[in-house]
């Protein structure tokens, strides 16, 4: 316990390096921003598949599953603030070596993720004008995605976080537009659910949905950046999961109502067609704008947040200390952020990624059993951060029903994607011990 005093005492030396410029507003919407991607703009006909009109079920399981893990992250959030969020928290309860786990869990997440949506950005982009369909000039537009966000990241976390700020409010215009208009054309035959849906259907359907829902893993990485950590991380967390919610019960009530049972025959963009049956042409096109803007901020916020985790690694010396290199006048994490952007884009322009992010789902959720556990450890040792950590009566039973739930809703993944993350683990493991044993001779 003596050694872990002194591993947190020298993590917040280094991280005192960096300015903590993010309050509620920013982090809320980084949030926000993290959680509503392109992936709400197709999931709506998926999930309509498996349940049908009993949809918005998958929904409402899926945000008390989320207020379960969002508590645990939220006690944890205020009792350790270093850089890494939900890594920061599991290294501090159980120790470098699961935490490390813990960190490569969320990069097999994170960086896969980033890369295929830019990937839908860029092809998005295409549709609109053929000639970036030409490998050369695609290769060209990726670059410039990364290169432009790595630009503004580079010169500070005010900066980043001001640019997810605008692009979440950007990207919510066309959602709130599908919204307000289309609230007005659900026919109520459309969204009414004659019986339960089975067990195994809507546990298929948590699975699948969950990817909508997870997200705030990734704001909480700048921790260290975050301003009055025990009273920002617990409000933000909360209130942006309420926002996030109605959001998207709303959306699939207005997609089911105005589309019926052929919801699930646009597997590609099923807003879009609502949005055409009450909006016409126009609204088809403005909510295909809206899939290309939210992917574009899921990027703002993916390189706002993840090189954070490379930043840690480097600074508790999983990395050579050199990732962990802050620049002198901006006070950003810029070898971090740089070397993220390159390994990104390298996935991104070889296409390689896809099945991986179907794993991602497993990924997340491994990394949320770790951390609810994690939340259980710290309550139980007091570690606190500056400040009142967040406290309320019986909070020790939340990581326990937060653990069951995650438990319950991967006994619907599959033997295949259990078996690729063990080999992911494995490869973290085995480079894990190498640097420690490199280190020990040093």
């Amino acid at each position: 316990m003596a050694g872990e005093t002194i591993s947190i005492q020298q993590a917040e030396r280094v991280d005192h390096q960096l300015v903590r410029g993010i309050g509620i507003p920013a982090l809320t919407a980084n949030i926000i921003n993290s959680t509503i991607g392109a992936g709400i703009f197709v999931l709506p006909a998926l999930v309509a598949k498996g349940l049908g009109p009993a949809a918005p079920l998958a929904f409402i399981a899926c945000a008390l599953a989320m207020i379960l893990f969002v508590t645990c992250f939220a006690i944890a959030g205020s009792r350790v603030s270093l850089t890494g969020g939900l890594y920061a928290y599991v290294e501090v309860a159980f120790g470098r070596y699961v935490g490390f786990l813990a960190g490569a869990l969320y990069c097999l997440t994170a960086i896969c993720a980033v890369a295929g949506v830019v990937n839908v950005f860029v092809n998005s982009i295409a549709g609109i004008m053929p000639f970036l369909g030409n490998p050369i000039a695609r290769i060209v537009v990726i670059a410039l995605v990364y290169g432009i966000l790595v630009f503004i990241n580079l010169r500070g976390v005010r900066e980043g976080a001001g640019a997810v700020t605008v692009v979440t409010l950007a990207k919510l215009v066309p959602i709130l537009l599908f919204l307000c208009a289309g609230i007005f054309f659900i026919h109520p035959a459309n969204v009414g659910w004659p019986a339960w849906p089975g067990s195994k259907s809507l546990g298929d359907s948590v699975v699948l949905l969950m990817f909508a829902f997870v997200g705030i893993e990734v704001a909480l990485i700048p921790s260290g950046e975050v301003k009055n950590p025990t009273r920002t991380v617990p409000r933000s967390a909360y209130l942006a999961l309420v926002i996030t919610t109605i959001i998207y019960i709303m959306i699939q009530l207005v997609a089911q109502g105005t589309l019926g049972a052929d919801l699930a025959n646009y597997k590609d963009a099923p807003l879009a067609e609502a949005a055409a049956k009450f909006l016409g042409n126009i609204g088809r096109t403005i909510l295909l704008a809206g899939a290309t803007i939210s992917a574009f901020g899921f990027v703002t916020s993916d390189i706002l947040s993840s090189p954070r985790m490379i930043f840690a690694f480097g600074r508790d010396g999983v990395l050579p200390a050199w990732f962990a290199h802050v620049h002198p006048r901006y006070r950003s994490p810029d070898v971090a952020i740089i070397t993220y952007a390159v390994l990104a884009f390298a996935l991104s322009i070889t296409g390689t990624f896809e099945q991986l992010a179907v794993l991602s789902n497993v990924a997340v959720l491994l990394m949320y059993l770790l951390c609810c556990a994690a939340c259980w450890f710290l309550v139980q040792r007091d570690v606190r951060a500056d400040g009142q950590p967040f406290n309320f009566p019986g909070m020790k039973i939340i990581p326990a029903l937060a653990i069951i739930a995650i438990v319950w809703i991967l006994a619907h993944a599959t033997v295949w994607e259990f078996e690729v993350n063990a080999i992911v683990l494995g490869v973290a493991s085995l480079l894990y011990f190498i640097r420690v044993k490199l280190r020990r001779r040093g």
